[in-house]
């Protein structure tokens, strides 16, 4: 490439350089490379090399999932005098946290003497093997500086020793600015590699063939039609439904929620059914009409919220009201806003990682610059106890404590009768209205009751389980 003679020689000779050395361009380029290529760049001359090494935003964000050495079982056998020692199989001193935590303590070794983990603010340990001692780490040791810790889908984590070190952590006692911790994800999934998803073409058969013809266009197909469909609506505020894939979450994690409230937010809150204690509606609503109509009893007084709703289908709204982005800028949002994925790009500020698409942080500006006619992101974050036979799994509709007591309730102005044609629980879960099991067809002739897709395949229903297991107890006692 011929050189431009109007062009200065430093520039010609040193254009990237003279690029990366705005600051605010480094630290815009640096999140979209991974740590690997980073410091390669700094390898390549002198003057990359300062300029890398001496700009803290290059590392603010380290996204240790693409380093091959942190996806390996083992650590490399050969030991360093600085750094994490090698963990060797059959070693009787080395325990088990020793062991799974091995690669990435000497990856964060490595950093500590390069002088890089101190820079890093947002992390991003998703998939790999993390250990409950090596958060405990990070959460204590100086040598961390993360406000951002993601967590979700790894493996070997103990939840148990996690959440104690977290309530620790969070303590009244705590030494003044710690944690530096303030915001974690890990009850979500991880997010999708658009490698993992691409297969490579079937190599069993002539690429000549019908069969591997065929299967490379649909291949073909289905790429470029996940590429047009629309991204995955976001959680909490516009995606409805079961918002984690877990199929329970441990109890302890209600209660560290709780204790670190307003100290360190995560990408779940807690439930606001006016059966917790932490509702804003607790009183509101009689307990023993919601036992007496059949609600579950023994609702834990704190549990995390693992649905979000629209308003009710009656009042449109709930007892405890709507949680609402932006209504309240005060210190208080940590806690009661969750986190959405992924983590921030470019910050590691908390009204940015809790921002929902299209809206700003909350401040005094944005609240008066607002447009008018904007619609609110908002949601009703309610647990599973909260939300049982008064919530439709089909059309995502539900019904409050107000306007819907439950299947069994005693009579009065909210009894059954009155929505007796509007919802029909399924018997096993408590899910699926009236209208969608008409839809589907799933009712039992005997007893009028509803199953919903999950637990019932038939298209019409003799009699359900619950009266087919009654008239078997019938016939044992006739007989005996």
């Amino acid at each position: 490439m011929a050189k431009d003679p109007q062009l200065p020689t430093e520039i010609q000779q040193n254009a990237l350089f003279q690029v990366l050395s705005n600051s605010l361009v480094l630290s815009h380029t640096a999140p979209y490379l991974s740590c690997y290529d980073v410091l390669n760049l700094a390898a390549t001359s002198r003057g990359l090399r300062f300029l890398v090494y001496h700009t803290p935003q290059v590392f603010r964000r380290l996204d240790a999932s693409n380093i091959k050495a942190a996806q390996r079982a083992v650590a490399p056998r050969n030991s360093t005098r600085h750094g994490w020692p090698s963990v060797q199989v059959g070693d009787e001193n080395v325990t088990a946290e020793d062991f799974l935590s091995a690669p990435l303590r000497g990856i964060f070794s490595r950093l500590r003497r390069l002088d890089i983990l101190r820079d890093v603010q947002v992390l991003k340990l998703d998939g790999l093997s993390v250990t409950a001692d090596l958060i405990h780490d990070i959460l204590t040791d100086p040598s961390y500086s993360v406000r951002i810790l993601s967590l979700r889908g790894v493996k070997d984590l103990n939840e148990h020793k996690l959440c104690q070190a977290l309530q620790y952590a969070c303590r009244r006692s705590r030494p003044k600015g710690t944690p530096r911790l303030k915001g974690l994800y890990i009850f979500g999934p991880k997010d999708k590699n658009p490698s993992e998803d691409e297969e490579d073409p079937p190599r069993s058969s002539s690429p000549t063939s019908p069969a591997a013809v065929a299967a490379v266009w649909n291949m073909r197909s289905h790429a470029a039609l996940t590429a047009s469909l629309p991204e995955e609506p976001e959680t909490w505020y516009t995606r409805r439904g079961e918002q984690f894939p877990r199929a329970k979450l441990s109890a302890d994690w209600a209660s560290t929620l709780l204790a670190c409230e307003g100290v360190i937010a995560f990408d779940a809150v807690l439930c606001g059914g006016p059966r917790h204690y932490n509702s804003r509606a607790y009183g509101s609503v009689s307990i023993d009409a919601l036992n007496a109509a059949g609600s579950p009893v023994g609702v834990p007084h704190f549990n995390v919220a693992t649905h979000s709703v629209d308003g009710c289908a009656g009042c449109g709204s709930a007892p405890e009201g709507w949680t609402v982005w932006g209504e309240d800028s005060s210190s208080s949002d940590i806690g009661r806003f969750p986190l959405l994925a992924p983590p921030p790009l470019h910050s590691s500020n908390l009204s940015a990682a809790m921002c929902p698409t299209g809206h700003s942080p909350p401040s005094r500006l944005s609240c008066l610059s607002k447009k008018e006619g904007q619609e609110k992101a908002r949601f009703i974050p309610r647990c599973f106890d909260c939300l049982r036979d008064r919530y439709c799994s089909g059309c995502n509709r539900w019904w409050c404590e107000a306007c819907y007591l439950g299947a069994f309730s005693p009579g009065g102005s909210n009894s059954v009768a009155n929505l007796a044609h509007v919802t029909k629980s399924c018997w096993e879960c408590g899910m699926n209205c009236k209208e969608c099991i008409d839809i589907t067809q799933r009712m039992c002739k005997t007893c009028g009751g509803g199953y919903c897709l999950i637990h019932n395949e038939g298209s019409d229903l003799d009699a359900c389980d619950w009266c087919v297991g009654r008239s078997r107890v019938r016939r044992l006692r006739e007989l005996y």
